[in-house]
């Protein structure tokens, strides 16, 4: 269907990082997720003048009571009836913790409402993220959230399992099913078998969120992706953004168009960012609206 035509009218609630210039948290994840039909309640975790990969950045900080003041407004006017919520960058544990009420406020209005988290914890070995955040995401977020999408580094930290091999990175997913997770999409892995300068998405679905062993109710897909220069922020958000969209879109019985769909939205983005403006730019978002509408996909996902 297109986007005006879904019914009932899905609503987010994404809780992720402002910025005044660029195109990271929310500034990546609201306009895609509008063009394709979406209700964005969005709220400012933090709000800077840029993303920290600059020399300097200025702004201010959301609290935990700030954020849970906004929520409880939301409720009281009967506001609080989302279908989704969404969440990126989060910094400190009591901010997280106060993240977790609130879905659980969503879903006392919504018991059927999808958290799609992107546990943003580091990249590449290295940690963004207070080590403490770390323990609260494995024992208190995982079992919440019904679609995760963590880069490699993150799923190894959240699950204990190192990945150099596609069946790593798929044991890693099965510690996650039978935490509760029903979707697991690894964003960004680079594994053994990968030919050439590539990274690879890996995407695991449990059918049943019932008992089992690993690889049993799971169907699983992969698609490789050619590596492009530089090292641009923001693309976990939009991802993650273009993820619930596509899913919510197509249903369940369409992840793979669903994978495909979205990565090729993001190769368009960082192919006329690239051409535009160089490797490691701010993101052409605005530029390549038509390809979140109507992505065209060059990059087949594989059973796995």
């Amino acid at each position: 269907p297109r986007c005006w035509e879904m019914a009932p009218d899905p609503r987010v609630l994404s809780i992720q990082s402002h910025v005044v210039h660029g195109y990271v948290g929310n500034k990546a994840a609201v306009l895609p997720l509008q063009v394709l039909g979406f209700d964005v309640d969005f709220i400012n975790s933090v709000q800077f003048s840029n993303h920290t990969g600059y020399g300097t950045f200025k702004g201010s900080v959301l609290s935990g009571d700030e954020l849970w003041d906004l929520a409880s407004g939301l409720q009281a006017n009967g506001l609080a009836t989302h279908s989704h919520v969404l969440t990126g960058y989060i910094g400190s544990v009591s901010f997280l913790r106060t993240v977790l009420k609130v879905v659980a406020t969503v879903r006392a209005q919504h018991p059927g409402a999808v958290y799609v988290c992107d546990p943003v914890l580091g990249d590449a070995g290295k940690l963004y993220v207070p080590e403490d955040l770390v323990e609260v995401y494995r024992k208190e977020v995982v079992p919440v959230a019904t679609v995760l999408t963590p880069n490699q580094f993150e799923a190894e930290m959240l699950t204990g399992v190192t990945i150099r091999t596609s069946e790593d990175a798929f044991r890693a997913c099965d510690f996650l099913h039978n935490q509760g997770v029903r979707t697991v999409v690894i964003t960004s892995a680079h594994v053994e078998s990968a030919a050439g300068d590539v990274i690879t998405l890996l995407a695991s679905r449990r059918e049943s969120t019932g008992p089992g062993a690993p690889g049993v109710g799971v169907v699983r897909y992969g698609i490789a992706i050619p590596s492009i220069p530089g090292h641009y922020t923001g693309t976990g958000d939009l991802t993650a953004a273009l993820l619930l969209a596509w899913m919510h879109r197509l249903g369940d019985e369409k992840l793979v168009d669903a994978l495909e769909k979205t990565v090729a939205s993001v190769q368009a983005v960082l192919k006329r960012t690239l051409a535009d403006s160089g490797p490691g730019s701010e993101l052409r978002l605005v530029q390549r609206i038509s390809d979140f509408l109507e992505p065209a996909v060059i990059l087949r996902a594989q059973g796995m």
